[in-house]
């Protein structure tokens, strides 16, 4: 990621990549971070950064803590962040089909982006269940670790999954595969039965199984759905992974009649 190289292209203003940098750094996983912390992972000076922050902070961009000593993601973000969602055609047709594969489930259900490395999640459904897992819309994953990333990488040709991916692949669990030949027969599978899984790789205890859509120019989307492997076993997860699949089907109609893709 650029904000932690402290790299910038060569077209790039330097005022703006700063921002951005912050952004994507404050961003990453919701931490509140102090002038020195962002500096030194930006590889600034302090002192020209701490005026972008103050540009920032007066604009709504970033907060402080109550001591004034570490920022975060302000409003503005938050604002930016809704108006993506609400203005993207997949995310608001997939609604209603989540919404149903929810409810036939059980389970909880997203809607996954690939960006990069990385699969995004759009859009979510809670399971019914008290024993459930929690990650926000906006929590990005490395993709080899789960199954929307894998059905998604499965649709890439090969050359374009080693430039996208960052190797080494970091191992969010101990089940993580990150053996480039185990990968690749992973997605090899889930071209060959339309569907991905993950059991363990991503959040220890817990199974996933997601179709891609195959359809958008922005990387590509999948339905996916998990729960905790004690009530995914694999005749439950072949059961599920047939929802998924017809969810998908739906989904991946309904825009194709309405000419979004």
């Amino acid at each position: 990621m650029a904000a932690a190289s402290g790299e910038r292209r060569p077209e790039e203003v330097k005022s703006a990549a700063r921002v951005l940098e912050v952004l994507e750094l404050l961003g990453a996983d919701g931490a509140k971070l102090s002038l020195a912390e962002l500096a030194g992972t930006m590889r600034v000076p302090k002192s020209s950064l701490h005026a972008v922050l103050r540009t920032m902070q007066a604009r709504g961009w970033v907060d402080t803590d109550p001591q004034g000593t570490r920022y975060g993601l302000g409003l503005k973000a938050l604002m930016t962040g809704t108006a993506y969602l609400e203005g993207d055609d997949v995310v608001s047709l997939a609604g209603p089909v989540l919404d149903a594969l929810a409810e036939d489930t059980g389970e909880a259900v997203q809607l996954s982006r690939l960006s990069g490395p990385d699969v995004v999640q759009l859009a979510k459904r809670e399971s019914r269940h008290a024993l459930r897992m929690y990650a926000p819309v906006g929590h990005r994953v490395p993709a080899h670790a789960t199954a929307p990333g894998k059905a998604l990488l499965a649709q890439l040709e090969p050359g374009e999954v080693d430039r996208r991916l960052s190797w080494p692949l970091p191992a969010l669990t101990p089940d993580t595969v990150t053996d480039p030949a185990a990968l690749a027969a992973q997605l090899a599978d889930a071209r060959l039965r339309g569907w991905a899984q993950d059991d363990g790789e991503s959040s220890p205890g817990v199974r996933c199984v997601a179709v891609a859509l195959g359809t958008g120019d922005q990387g590509g989307d999948a339905i996916s759905c998990s729960g905790p492997g004690s009530r995914m076993d694999d005749r439950r997860t072949e059961e599920i992974a047939l929802a998924v699949t017809e969810a998908a089907h739906a989904l991946r109609t309904l825009l194709k009649r309405l000419g979004q893709h």
